[in-house]
Parts: C-alpha cells; structure tokens; sequence
C-alpha cells in the first residue's frame, strides 16, 4: 500500500477520533470544525454549564 495514502488515514483517524471525543465528552455547549482549503485545521470546543435543577431546589438559585 501507498504510504502517504496510509498516512493520510492516520491522520484522518486522529482528527475523526478527537472530534467524536469532544462530541461524547460535551454534556452542553458546541463542536465546532474549522476548514481551510477542504481540510481539518482545528476543532474548537466550548463548554456550558446548566443550572436548571437549581431552581428546583427550594430557596435555590443565587
């Protein structure tokens, strides 16, 4: 087999991985891909942190 054609796998395996990773360890927030020349350049997590349940609790909130 070609070995840059292996390589790009890898590579492709690495970016697929790490995205799938951010995805199924993000509770609340956004993913977001950057591409330049149809390429993965970076991938950017943000994370939220909900407070819904506090309200539920009596006296609860800040």
């Amino acid at each position: 087999m070609d070995k840059n054609k292996t390589d790009k796998n890898i590579v492709n395996d690495a970016i697929i991985k790490d995205i799938s990773d951010s995805v199924h360890n993000l509770k609340y927030g956004t993913v977001t891909i950057t591409v330049h020349n149809s390429k993965i350049v970076q991938v950017e997590v943000a994370q939220k942190n909900r407070f819904d349940d506090v309200w539920l609790i009596e006296g609860g909130g800040i």
